[in-house]
């Protein structure tokens, strides 16, 4: 069976279903399309390039990864000879920022031996607790995901963080 047919057979057999029985309970279908998880992708490309515009800015390579209000990567940018390995921070920096709904350099101060959160790096599936992670929030205060900066030191990454969340308002 072809990857198409497979998709359609899919939506037929499981999305439909789901959608008709959520309209019986007056559930509105938009919860099922596009953007369920608050950021838009526009938002999130005005992100990326605000912060890729301060690494530019700092002479840092930096990976620069946004996620959405349920920590699924929305968009995502490594500069040309950024380290490979940042990858996976930046993106976990992001995740866990949205996580816990605070930065991880707040969520690193807790984590520290003899802290209330010590360890908590361990926990889903591995988090990141130092600077360059931030959480996103809307012109309302509601968290509509997260940033994740990683490639250079922690204060730049959080510099190049801050520059992206100060963009989401604009």
């Amino acid at each position: 069976m072809s990857i198409k047919k497979s998709i359609s057979a899919l939506r037929t057999r499981v999305l439909f279903p789901i959608v008709f029985c959520a309209s019986i309970l007056g559930v509105s279908s938009s919860a099922f399309a596009g953007n369920v998880g608050g950021i838009t992708l526009e938002q999130a490309s005005a992100i990326l390039a605000a912060a890729k515009s301060k690494a530019i800015e700092q002479g840092t390579l930096m990976n620069i990864a946004v996620v959405d209000a349920g920590a699924n990567l929305k968009a995502f940018i490594r500069m040309d000879g950024s380290f490979l390995g940042s990858i996976d921070v930046a993106i976990k920096k992001a995740k866990t920022a949205r996580f816990f709904n605070m930065s991880t350099k707040a969520l690193g101060e807790l984590a520290q031996p003899g802290k209330s959160l010590y360890h908590i790096e361990f926990s889903n599936n591995g988090l990141i607790s130092f600077a360059g992670g931030i959480p996103l929030k809307d012109k309302d205060g509601t968290i509509i995901g997260a940033i994740g900066v990683s490639g250079s030191s922690v204060e730049n990454d959080n510099e190049v963080a801050m520059a992206g969340v100060a963009a989401l308002n604009k």
